[in-house]
This record gives structure tokens, sequence and C-alpha cells, in this order.
């Protein structure tokens, strides 16, 4: 790249004084405000092992979908164990058989993120990037664990080899140590509405890219403990904002894109990376609110139906449909379904539906009959 020309957000003169305007973002935060009351008010709804339940769950989700948007793939029963034996009591980690190092790892950060009110320094981000690379290569090459990149020549790119598309250059070694104090500073001390901040915090960290690798999540780390601040009724927040993230992630890397590349970014004005943002941190915590709904459902559903002789497999299909919500189960329950996720026989699967009938825990889906006949919960 020819140095004269100005093209990223940190080459801007006015950087690392962000500009946005505030009052287009007004309703949005208030509306953002109104469901993270409504959250609170929830969570008071629950005993303390439900509540346990509900954030182990929000936890998983945030730990699975903040790798997947990398392209990362954990079990989520791997990372479930992992959650477990840190804030379970009544697990017994002896006889667990599906955490791993990698999914353990990855907790450590999360609950830091969640528990350590402490304010972010340098030796909490290395202590975080050792968590994801310890003992690991990335691909071929050995990269740098818990100390930043020592090379100016960091690039963010796609494309097939011979075909590569830079979309970012990061900031250089030159004014990166400064950069990062500021960020520091910024993240510890500015009395900020949480959410832009938490916001700017992830836009500026993975501006400056200080990492070989691991940027995204490190980013994302951060913006989960600014967040975690707020908390009230519960240890941990009740929302996923990686998991709201990874469902749109080709609009995340989109405006991204546009925010920090000042070909497309001539007004160096971040409102629409945080407007982006803050419509996904309440997509999460709407999304966090259909699950609590559910989880009410399936409470009331137990409530009536706990006394009754259910089978494993019986109990095994409600929750599995419960737990999704009875709406969100496509298509409703049929012999075919049930026998897939029971693994019995045809004659077993009807017998245990009809059971299901005559309990009244299922109802035959209005208009469907026969090979077709399908059944939904009653809740």
């Amino acid at each position: 790249m020819d140095s004269e020309i100005i093209k990223w957000i940190w080459q801007h003169r006015d950087y690392p004084h962000f500009k946005y305007d505030k009052t287009k973002l007004s309703i949005l935060i208030s509306e953002i405000d109104y469901q993270r009351g409504i959250l609170d008010g929830m969570s008071k709804l629950f005993n303390q092992e439900d509540i346990r339940n509900i954030e182990i769950d929000t936890l998983t989700d945030e730990a699975i979908n903040t790798s997947l948007i990398e392209g990362e793939v954990f079990k989520r029963e791997s990372v479930r164990s992992s959650f477990r034996k840190k804030l379970d009591k009544d697990f017994d980690g002896r006889s667990d058989k599906y955490s791993t190092a990698a999914t353990d790892s990855l907790v450590e950060i999360l609950l830091d993120c969640s528990l350590n009110k402490d304010p972010l320094t340098l030796d909490r981000l290395h202590g975080w990037h050792n968590c994801l690379f310890e003992n690991r290569y990335s691909r071929l090459d050995r990269i740098n664990i818990a100390k930043f990149r020592t090379h100016d020549d960091m690039e963010v790119v796609s494309g097939a080899i011979g075909h590569e598309k830079v979309h970012y250059k990061a900031v250089p070694l030159s004014s990166m140590d400064e950069d990062i104090e500021n960020f520091l500073e910024y993240c510890n001390s500015s009395d900020e509405n949480i959410y832009i901040k938490s916001a700017i915090a992830h836009l500026w960290f993975v501006s400056i890219h200080p990492y070989d690798d691991g940027n995204g999540r490190i980013s994302r780390a951060i913006t989960d403990s600014i967040l975690s601040k707020q908390t009230l009724h519960t240890e941990f927040k009740l929302y996923s904002v990686s998991t709201a993230i990874n469902s749109d992630r080709k609009a995340y890397y989109d405006v991204l894109d546009k925010t920090t590349n000042l070909f497309k970014n001539r007004n160096f004005d971040i409102t629409l990376w945080l407007d982006w943002h803050l419509n996904t941190l309440k997509s999460a915590m709407i999304d966090a609110l259909k699950n609590i709904e559910y989880l009410v459902e399936k409470t009331k559903f137990w409530d009536i139906h706990r006394k009754q002789s259910l089978n494993e497999r019986q109990i095994k299909v409600l929750n599995k449909i419960l737990d999704k919500g009875a709406e969100n189960f496509e298509g409703g329950i049929n012999t075919k379904k049930y026998i897939s996720l029971t693994k019995v026989s045809k004659a077993t699967a009807v017998r245990d539906i009809n059971e299901l009938l005559e309990f009244g825990c299922i109802k035959q889906v209005q208009g469907t009959q026969g090979r077709n006949v399908r059944y939904r919960v009653l809740v």
C-alpha cells in the first residue's frame, strides 16, 4: 500500500477520537434499556437452580458462537460440561467425559469476562489470548501467544491464492503501544453509555488488531466484559451477543468493512457501526427473553404432568420440543420424528404417542390425519 494513501480508519487525523451522532441512537438505546429491564424482571421469577441453568446455557451459546464466527467448531456438550465443572455444585467432574482442554480454556475467558470486575489490563488480554491458543498452532504457522504481533504487515485477507482481497490493514507497530494504552484507558475510565462504549471498544480493538490471530474473539470478550458490569440480579448477563452476531455474520463483516475503510467512510463517522451493534444487542436480548419464556412454558408443563407415568423416551421428546419452544418445532411431532429422536421401532413409537395423547401432553394438529398426522405439545 502506498504510504501516502489515506485508506484505513487509524490513518485519519482524528483517530481514535471517533465521530458519531448519538442523537440518532437515543431511541435504540431506550429500547435496549427496556428489554434489559424485562430480562432483569424475568430473572426474579426463577429459583437459583433455574437461573444457573439459564446462565450456563447462555454462556455456552456465547462460547460456541464467538468461535463459529471465526470458523472454529466446538461440540455443545463439551462446552456445557466445561461450564458445569465451574458453576454447577452438583456436577460430578470426575465422571465428566465431554469437556476438553480447549473448551475448559474458552470457558476460563468467559468466566473472567463476567465475574472479574477489575480494570482491563494487558495481563488480562494476554491471559485471554493464552487461553485461546495455548499449546496450539494456527494452521501451519506458530503464532505469538499471550503477546502482541511483532510485524507491520497485518492484513485481513480473503479469497483464493493469487486472488486475495485485502479487507483491512492494521495499525502499524510504531503507534500500536500508544493506541493500546489509550484503548485501555477508554475501557476503564470512559463514562459513555455502556452500550455505545461496548460497541466502540469492539471496533477500536479490531482496528488495532494487535494479535497474530484471535482479535475478533478477544474483541467480543471485551464487549462481554464491559456489558457484564451492568448485571443486577444475576451473576451473568442472560443474553449472548456473539449468538446474535453469528446469525448475521455477513452483515457483521460488511459493516466493519464500511466503517474501517475510509474510501467507504470518508466522513470518519462510526454511527453506522454503532447502530448495527446496538440493534444486534437488542436482538440478543429479545432472543434471550424468548428462551426464558420457553423455560416458563416448560416449567408450567411439568407442573401439570410430572406425576404422570411417562417413560424416559417420552420425557426426552417432550423436553426436546419444550427447549426449542413448541411453536418452533417445525411441523410438530409425528411417528417418523419420534423414531428418529428415540431410536425405537414404529410400534413402540405409536404406543408412546398414544399414551401422550391419553395423558393430555400432546394434541393432534387440526387438519392432519393418516400418514401425515402430526401432534403438538399442549402448553
